[in-house]
């Protein structure tokens, strides 16, 4: 239904010995835009997980990120370049580390998720 929310699971599997940096990045570049969508209303809900263990199964990803999002025209929307313009006054350097965040990944996916009732 277009009116209800919408979470979205978006994996990142991250090349091995550049998970620290990729969550620094992610962190210090990524989530400052997420949260202010929080605060706006249009993402209800922002977590990050990774496995417990190493080795538990073949998850083929490092960090797992789901977003909630208001409804539909929420995840349709796109404000992340107005909102990263406003956050932060050097987006030359915002880019370069947003560029480099992603050259330190071996694959990205993202899978909109629907419930299913029991």
């Amino acid at each position: 239904m277009p009116d209800q929310a919408v979470t979205v699971a978006y994996f990142y599997r991250v090349r091995w010995g550049s998970e620290a940096e990729f969550l620094d990045l992610f962190r210090r570049n990524h989530y400052p835009i997420l949260a202010e969508q929080v605060r706006s209303g249009r993402l209800l809900d922002v977590r990050l997980a990774k496995p417990r263990f190493h080795g538990a199964g073949d998850a083929g990803w490092t960090y797992l990120v789901t977003i909630t999002y208001r409804d539909w025209a929420a995840m349709e929307e796109h404000s992340d370049a107005e909102i990263a313009a406003r956050l932060f006054s050097d987006g030359e350097r915002h880019r370069a580390e947003e560029q480099r965040r992603f050259e330190l990944l071996e694959a990205h996916w993202d899978v909109p998720l629907e419930d299913v009732p029991l």
